[in-house]
């Protein structure tokens, strides 16, 4: 095998939890007596953290305070709402078992809160991955390599020996940052040709195509 590691996103990679991320938003828009967003909006905010999210999803012109009260109450909400509709990607659960049995270390870095991060991992990967990291305070979120960085750490690889698996321009960048191969995929959040403008040249439709390039 080529690689020794592979480091996945979590949104609209292994899991889709779009369904939950767009009631929360519209949740903490109502709250706040702000419009509420389609699921294509906020399909199209999601990839760069909560702070932003909160931020696009506010009407342009909205004060600063209160878009920070759209991120309390979208935070408050979805950490208890954050499994309602969320489930893995068809094919997801077995090629997570077959890149541990064929014995490749798996990581996952997202630009999600590090507390909802870690609970959905708990609660639909237990025991899969080495190596868990969502956004925190003090550390550079995606695209910037930091988070990867500290996974191939704790995993002990290095740049030619990871590959990352995403599917947004973040999740290219990233790799791109990191000194690392991308697969990037096509079932998440993005399109194709947002994946071919940041860079992608491996982008596969399925997770049996990511088993085959991963595997041979």
């Amino acid at each position: 095998m080529r690689y020794k590691a592979v480091v996945f996103d979590l949104d609209g990679t292994l899991l889709y939890t779009l369904e939950d991320l767009y009631r929360a938003t519209n949740h903490a828009l109502r709250a706040n007596g702000l419009p509420e967003r389609s699921i294509d909006e906020v399909r199209r905010f999601v990839g760069n953290g909560y702070r932003q999210l909160a931020r696009l999803a506010s009407p342009e012109g909205t004060p600063d305070e209160m878009q920070e009260q759209v991120l309390r109450d979208f935070d408050a909400y979805y950490i208890v709402h954050s499994q309602d509709n969320t489930a893995p990607y068809p094919g997801i659960p077995s090629l997570l078992e077959h890149l541990h049995a064929a014995g490749l270390k798996l990581a996952v870095v997202s630009n999600k809160g590090n507390a909802a991060v870690q609970d959905l991992m708990e609660h639909y990967f237990p025991g899969t991955f080495e190596a868990v990291a969502g956004e925190r305070e003090g550390v550079r979120r995606k695209p910037a390599p930091d988070t990867v960085l500290v996974a191939m750490e704790h995993m002990g690889t290095n740049a030619a020996e990871t590959v990352f698996v995403g599917d947004s321009e973040v999740d290219v960048l990233t790799a791109q940052n990191v000194g690392c191969d991308c697969i990037a995929v096509t079932w998440g959040y993005r399109d194709v040709a947002t994946l071919r403008e940041a860079g992608a040249t491996t982008i596969v439709d399925t997770a049996d195509q990511v088993l085959q390039l991963l595997l041979s």
